[in-house]
């Protein structure tokens, strides 16, 4: 024998809504406390004093602020809106958070393809002090140089800030003589070094002599940088006034 339930069929009729009406609901009403218990009951506030920016100077108050926005129209429009609908709803964000609290939107203007990051060009047209700052202190020229400096990476030399007229030759001389330096080199070996790839006369020891000359004319007062020893050869050896530039990877000179 099997047992048959019987299922309801489903109404077509939208169901009527539930009664809402509360009318027959009886509220709880709490008992009323005592005076004692209800002030017991709040909790109290501690009074917290304002916190001071410690970057502001004694004697001074915080009277608003600057947002820097980089931002030009460009990459406005791709974000899809305009520098004036972001500035319409910055102010009214300000205006929703502190009523009454009064605004003042400037554009910073450059020239076009000025280059550099958004934000740093518009604190630079908007006088911003530090930026300001930076931007002097970038454009402060370097003080000059004085002495002897010998580049090896730039293969020049400067005395007293002006480039002295070397040759070629007597760069690759006095680099020679550099980059053995507290040596007393042998006018044999700087034959040897300088002239070994047969591109040029081979000199005789007397050659040197005159090329040693001609280079210490060019160094005018520092000509004692190059100093000889006799008999022997010449010698390079490191004075106070003298400041060596060595390139970035190690000079095929070195030995």
């Amino acid at each position: 024998m099997s047992l048959t339930i019987a299922q309801p069929r489903p109404s077509l009729r939208s169901a009527a809504p539930a009664s809402t009406d509360l009318g027959t609901v009886t509220p709880i009403r709490p008992r009323p406390a005592s005076p004692a218990a209800v002030a017991a009951a709040v909790p109290t506030s501690p009074v917290v004093a304002p916190q001071r920016n410690r970057s502001l100077p004694e004697g001074t108050e915080a009277r608003g602020f600057a947002l820097y926005v980089g931002l030009d129209e460009a990459k406005a429009a791709a974000a899809g809106t305009t520098l004036a609908a972001v500035v319409e709803q910055l102010k009214a964000l300000t205006a929703q958070l502190v009523p009454g609290a009064e605004t003042y939107a400037a554009v910073a203007v450059a020239a076009e393809h000025s280059g550099g990051r958004d934000v740093d060009v518009v604190r630079l047209a908007l006088q911003d002090r530090s930026a300001v700052a930076a931007r002097k202190q970038a454009d402060k020229p370097e003080p000059e140089e004085t002495g002897v400096v010998i580049d090896i990476s730039r293969k020049r030399v400067a005395l007293d800030g002006e480039v002295a007229p070397l040759t070629y030759k007597e760069f690759e001389l006095l680099q020679f003589l550099v980059l053995r330096e507290g040596q007393t080199v042998e006018r044999a070996a700087i034959i040897e070094g300088l002239w070994s790839d047969g591109e040029d006369e081979t000199p005789n020891e007397r050659t040197i002599d005159v090329h040693v000359r001609r280079l210490r004319s060019k160094l005018g007062a520092f000509e004692e940088i190059v100093r000889t020893v006799r008999g022997v050869g010449y010698r390079f050896d490191r004075h106070a006034d003298v400041a060596v530039r060595y390139a970035s990877t190690p000079s095929p000179d070195l030995f």
